[in-house]
């Protein structure tokens, strides 16, 4: 059995079972090999700091299908978590639903997250998202479910009508992709804690709860998200607003000091970030075959 079908039977068995799944966000390689040496049941590429990340540009439907599968082959290769991937819209009409889901299958990825935007789309939790028609999301989620060749490739069906249309057109969607057969839900961005227990207890499949740090939806503890209903939480920017305030306390330092000095107390170990990358492997190699003379 391969790796990849694995860590799907692996996170579709675990999905099954009490207790929320709590996925942290990575967005490129260090922090997939720094979430990978911690406890979690999966790990989640978050588009908005993938695009961020490797082209310095905002998650508003600029990025290729072709830039992000890229980063899910490398993600999923590198991980021994499984891998829930952002597939933004599907990057076009049915038939590139089909080729994504089929794509991001063969690269690795645990899930695949599609949304109901227009494309181009925007980032969750930000203004003037509009959603395609009801209908006509019911129809990609089909595709992709008849697309995919192994059953525990899940599909994670996210709508973000919530924002421009409500709750109740946001529950309704719900419906109906649930009805067309995603494996798990993904209302994006509820404003309240009354919206999330209405989530949470609506639907007889699995529900994520996207926990963006000061964006729309209060940000809840893991028991608090667990008994509103909840079976996974991803927190896609968590670890890349804290690296964007850690460099600019660096930044910030070298500009005005021109040194370092002061601030070695917040500072990851320099050995240990290369024993993260995989320098001891380099330093056996050599060990072995370098220096044997």
């Amino acid at each position: 059995m391969s790796k990849f079908k694995e860590l799907r039977q692996q996170f579709k068995k675990r999905l099954s079972e009490p207790g929320i799944i709590v996925a942290p966000g990575v967005h490129e390689m260090v922090s997939l090999r720094l979430a990978n040496a911690f406890n979690f049941d999966a790990l989640y590429m978050t588009g908005y700091g993938t695009v961020a990340s490797s082209l310095g540009l905002p998650d508003a439907g600029l990025a290729t299908y072709s830039q992000m599968l890229e980063r899910v082959e490398l993600m999923a290769d590198m991980s021994n978590k499984p891998l829930i991937a952002d597939g933004d819209t599907g990057y076009g009409g049915l038939l590139n639903i089909r080729h994504t889901i089929r794509g991001y299958e063969h690269a690795g990825a645990t899930a695949i997250q599609l949304e109901d935007q227009e494309f181009p789309k925007k980032c969750g939790h930000t203004p003037s998202r509009r959603v395609i028609e009801t209908k006509d999301m019911v129809r990609k989620i089909r595709v992709a479910q008849d697309s995919r060749t192994d059953d525990n490739f899940l599909i994670i069906a996210r709508t973000d009508s919530r924002t421009s249309l409500g709750i109740d057109e946001a529950l309704r969607r719900g419906e109906q992709y649930a009805k067309a057969g995603a494996d798990i839900l993904f209302i994006e961005s509820p404003e309240s804690i009354d919206e999330m227990k209405m989530i949470g207890s609506h639907f007889d499949i699995p529900v994520l709860a996207n926990m963006v740090d000061r964006g729309k939806t209060p940000v809840l503890s893991k028991l608090e998200l667990q008994n509103l209903g909840y079976q996974i939480a991803i927190f896609p920017v968590t670890a890349l607003l804290a690296s964007v305030a850690a460099m600019s306390t660096v930044y910030s330092q070298l500009s005005n000091n021109g040194s370092s000095t002061d601030i070695q107390d917040i500072l990851y170990d320099f050995t240990a970030l290369s024993k993260l990358m995989g320098f001891e492997d380099i330093w056996n190699f050599e060990k072995k075959y370098v220096e044997i003379e």
